[in-house]
Order: structure tokens, then sequence, then C-alpha cells
């Protein structure tokens, strides 16, 4: 009778952990939509336009009396959005572990960030600095909940089930990029037949996002459970105070250090591809806008197949040498992406087709390894860290980019520099020992990582 109630309990336990774990993808499936749409497709090419309507007739705007060239100031507002993040996650981090209560912070973020995108809506004529504007409050805030987020999945879900259900959070996120890129296709395509300009299509996609992000938030807030910690019940609002004890600590563990200081490198590559690919396809390449759609929809097809791929690659393998392995696939990638002829579809197609075949298992699999470095009871604190390597610290990529294309004026030369990130990205992880990083933090070393 006594094993049978330890067996139903058990029995319960996972069916729980279960419900959980399909109430935490839907996050990815929420907010991933706003990366999609919003900031690899629609919002760069849009924002460009607006602020070229507004640039002088040397091409340049002033926002604050500073001189930005009108084609680098989408790559400057990514920039300046990711240091708004810096500020803030560490607070939103502490406060997570200091009071246990991750849900409302999670709701916080997520409907500022919904609520800015809508507001998209309304960017039109010469407001590129209502569109800057917006964009810093959108970006900052995925990017504070994604710290929210991430540190739900050491509680969630035991070792050996980290890269399945981090690759599969990926996936319901590139899923719903997909569908939602359809409707976008078929309402930018046709926007005559529904007695539409190109501007007001192109600003309903953008609203779209924000209330897909806003309805779809209500399933991981109803399903996620949040946790007592150690420190629960404690003052919080000390973010910049916790985050050098963070770093304190994680100076005892330099091997979870020095994984954060790869993942920091080449994940800035990866995210300045998503965020200006669209406007490289636009201004250098000379592609439609419909073209972008279908290139950026390949990749979040694509997206789906090789995050659960790269996943069972990383039971074979380890996901260190798969990681290893997608960052030789994505400096190939941007070579190739370097010569692309103008007006080709074809070979844009292709490039994005390479991109999507490593990008969700790229991320997937760096998040689970993390996952596996943080030791219990300082997971949100540890994730905090993390995102501002994943967003946080992803101005330098947006920067050098802009830049680049300032300097020279050219968009190919302005690609070709995020070479350099992955280069030192893989040499960096290279280096790392991983097994012994997770020994180190005190937790059980899978026997493949």
């Amino acid at each position: 009778m006594g094993t049978d109630t330890v067996r139903a309990q058990t029995a319960d336990e996972v069916a729980e952990r279960r419900r959980e774990q399909r109430g935490w993808y839907f996050y990815d499936w929420a907010c991933s939509v706003y990366s999609t749409s919003v900031l690899t497709v629609f919002l760069g090419p849009y924002l460009t336009s607006v602020a070229k309507h507004a640039a002088d007739p040397d091409g340049f705007v002033h926002p604050l009396g500073i001189p930005v060239r009108a084609g680098s100031f989408f790559a400057y507002a990514v920039s300046a959005s990711v240091i708004v993040s810096i500020f803030v996650m560490p607070m939103a981090g502490a406060a997570a572990d200091r009071t246990g209560r991750k849900k409302p912070l999670l709701a916080l973020c997520a409907y500022l960030g919904a609520t800015a995108t809508t507001g998209m809506f309304f960017l039109d004529g010469d407001r590129y600095l209502l569109g800057g504007l917006l964009l810093v409050v959108a970006n900052a805030s995925v990017a504070v909940s994604m710290v929210l987020y991430n540190s739900y999945l050491p509680q969630i879900a035991p070792p050996e089930e980290r890269d399945a259900v981090s690759s599969r959070g990926w996936a319901f996120g590139y899923a719903a990029g997909s569908l939602m890129l359809v409707v976008n296709l078929v309402l930018y395509s046709a926007h005559g037949s529904f007695g539409l300009s190109e501007s007001v299509a192109v600003r309903i996609c953008l609203a779209s996002a924000g209330i897909w992000w806003g309805a779809f938030t209500l399933v991981p807030l109803k399903r996620l459970r949040d946790r007592p910690t150690a420190s629960a019940g404690q003052a919080s609002g000390h973010g910049w105070r916790q985050l050098a004890a963070t770093v304190r600590d994680m100076r005892g563990k330099p091997l979870t250090l020095a994984f954060l200081l790869a993942y920091l490198v080449y994940n800035d590559g990866i995210q300045t591809v998503i965020s200006q690919a669209s406007v490289y396809g636009s201004e250098e390449l000379g592609l439609s806008q419909s073209t972008l759609i279908v290139a950026v929809l390949l990749v979040q097809v694509l997206a789906v197949g090789g995050a659960l791929g790269m996943g069972r690659l990383a039971r074979t393998y380890g996901a260190k040498r798969t990681i290893l392995g997608s960052l030789v696939a994505w400096t190939v990638t941007l070579g190739a992406g370097y010569f692309l002829p103008a007006g080709a579809p074809v070979w844009f197609f292709v490039l994005a087709a390479g991109i999507g075949l490593v990008l969700g298992g790229s991320q997937a699999l760096s998040r689970s390894l993390f996952s596996h470095l943080v030791p219990s009871g300082k997971e949100a604190e540890y994730f905090s860290a993390y995102e501002m390597s994943d967003r946080g610290m992803s101005w330098l990529g947006p920067l050098l980019f802009g830049l680049t294309y300032q300097l020279t004026g050219s968009y190919r030369d302005a690609i070709i520099s995020l070479v350099a990130f992955f280069v030192i990205g893989f040499v960096l992880l290279a280096r790392v020992p991983v097994r012994q990083a997770v020994h180190d933090a005190g937790n059980p070393v899978p026997d493949r990582i």
C-alpha cells in the first residue's frame, strides 16, 4: 500500500512537471513573435525608411542633436535598448530570487513589452524617435522577461531532460513565428485587396505581434508555479548589489564565468544577425519586403527542425560539441552572405536556410548547457548574468554593424565584420571543460554534455 502511494505520488509529480513544462513552452510561443515579426522582419526596414524620411539632405537625422546616418539609426536603437536592459536585469533577477515571486515580474515585463509593441501601430510619417523609444521599451522588456523565464528551466526539468525541454521551447517559439509570418505575408502582399496602404499593413503586422505576445502570456502565467527560496521574504531592490554578489560567487566558479564569456561573444554575433539581416537584405541586396518575409519564414520553419535535430545530436555528441559545430556553420554562412549578388532572392533563401538550421539549436543548447552550471537556489540571479550575456551585452554587434556602415557606407562590410564574434566565441568555448564546470557548480554531471 505504501509502495503504491509512493508510485502514485511520483506519477502525480511527473504529470505536474509535464504540465508546467508545457506552460513554460508557451512563453516562447508568446514572445518569439516579437523577435520574428518585429525585430527581424518589419521594424528594421520600416524604421529605417521613417528615419530616411526625416533625414536632412545629407541623409542624417539628429536625435538629441547628434548626427546619425539614417541607415544606422535602427542598429543604434537596438544597442540603446540592450544598454537599458543591463541596468534593469540585475534588479529583476535579485527581486525574483529574494522574494521567490517570478510570475508577477514576468507579467509586468511581458505586458509592458506587449503594450510598446502594439503602440508601434502609431509609427508613421517621420516619427523615427517614437519608433526608437518603443523599440527600446519592447526590446528591454523581452530581455528582462527572459531572465525570469529561463530561470524556471532548472526547476521544471531534471538534468537529463534539459536539452530536450530547452529545445522544445525554442521550437515552440519558431513555430509561432512561422504561423504569424504566414498571416503577415498574406496581409502585406495583398494589402491593396484589403483597402490598406503598405505603411498601414506594416503597422498592423507590428501591432499584431504585441497583441499575440500579451494574449499567449496568459498560459505560462497560469501554469508556472512560484517556489519559495532560502532568501524569500528578505528585502529586495538592491539589484546591483546582488549582481556584485553574484559575480563574486561566480569568481569561485571560474569555469562558469569562462562559459559566459564565450557565450557573450558568439551570441552577440547571433543576435546581431537576427536583428540586422532584414536591413542587409533590403538596403544592400535590394530585396522586396515580401521576399524578406518569405526568407524569414523559411528560417522559422527550418529552425523548428534544427532545434529539435540539434537536441538529438547533443544526446549523442554532447551539447558542447554540437554548439561548436553550429559556430563553424555560422561562420561559413556569414562568409557566404558577403558575396551574395544583389537582386537574387534564390541565393538569399539559401542563406536563410543555412541560418535556420543552426539558429534554434545553438541558442537552445547554450541555455540548457548553462543550466547545468547554475548552483541550486540561485537560478534567477545566475540567469540574470546569463541574460546579460544573451541580450544585455549584445550591443557590441549592432554597434559594430552600425559603425562599420557609417564609416564605409557598405552593408557588406558591416555583415562580414560579425564573423569575428563566431571565431572568437568558438575558441573560447572550446577551452571550457564543461564536465568539470558542472561538477564545480555542485550539480550531477550528465553522461553526455
